[in-house]
């Protein structure tokens, strides 16, 4: 590639979801657990309301049920059925596409019947019999970097998430562990991921959380989200994952790490003001290092 071009990358589509390629940009966007049918409606007509007005396409998220916490005392979300239920009521209600994580090749196969999009877990992403599952729904794939992996080891990940009928894979970066509680994102991975004919979906919100902070729940740094969103942006970012909250202090899980949703909105128009100075300076996808 042409050094400082943007690499272009392939475009997948599945129903109202469009990424990559010439899309405009994709923002997953929710609360980390679904507490409520009332919240996640008023969540996701706002994510909805914004869809409309400005140039992105949007992706309701909320988990029905957090496998991984920092406490096993900590919320984990509704359960399978009510957590789907509530899903499937927002996307009847706004049209919305929804997403959620999960965690095993039987939950694959009933949860694919409801979401649009599939989300691997982070640390779930080595688990090739999920991934296959998750590929045999016919639904896109979003698959969570672990924070253990570097950018050049996701071509495995993404074939194991691909079937015949998949849509497409997605790699959500995330951040790599550093130290002790701390998780922190080199810009550079980026263009390799994408370099590899993957879009890149960022992060946001976990790259500015503390795991296991608080000693029994996470904690975060939020003033951080806006800074880490446009570099991300300047990078040739494909689409942006958020966990917003009206309320973050009252969060049942990870506040700390969320945005309010109230600050959604100027951000993203940031976002997409800085996508289309990226998008001007894409290379062709054939072009050569120089």
């Amino acid at each position: 590639m042409t050094i400082g071009n943007r690499i272009q990358t392939p475009e997948f589509s599945s129903g109202t979801i469009r990424v990559g390629g010439q899309a405009p940009p994709l923002v997953i966007a929710g609360p980390d657990s679904l507490e409520s049918l009332d919240l996640a409606l008023t969540i996701a007509r706002h994510l909805a309301d914004l869809a409309d007005r400005l140039d992105i396409t949007a992706v309701f998220k909320g988990s029905y049920y957090k496998a991984n916490r920092s406490s096993h005392e900590s919320y984990r979300g509704p359960g399978l059925r009510e957590g789907l239920s509530i899903l499937e009521a927002v996307r009847s209600e706004t049209g919305l596409a929804v997403t959620s994580d999960v965690h095993d090749p039987e939950e694959a196969i009933v949860a694919g019947e409801i979401l649009d999009l599939i989300q691997i877990p982070a640390l779930l992403c080595r688990q090739n019999d999920l991934l296959q599952a998750a590929a045999k729904t016919g639904k896109m794939v979003n698959i969570k970097k672990g924070q253990f992996l570097s950018p050049f080891e996701i071509k495995g990940r993404v074939a194991a998430a691909t079937g015949p009928e998949t849509p497409g894979v997605l790699i959500t970066e995330r951040g790599t562990f550093f130290g002790y509680g701390e998780i922190v994102n080199d810009i550079r991975s980026v263009p390799r991921i994408r370099a590899q004919g993957v879009p890149l979906i960022f992060d946001v919100s976990h790259s500015v959380q503390r795991p296991a902070a608080l000693g029994n729940r996470s904690g975060g740094d939020a003033e951080l989200i806006p800074h880490v969103a446009r570099a991300a942006a300047g990078a040739g970012s494909d689409g942006y994952f958020f966990e917003v909250h009206p309320e973050p202090e009252n969060a049942l899980c990870d506040g700390p790490s969320s945005l309010q949703l109230n600050h959604l909105e100027p951000l993203i128009e940031d976002l997409v003001a800085i996508d289309r100075v990226s998008r001007s300076m894409a290379a062709p996808r054939d072009a050569k290092d120089s």
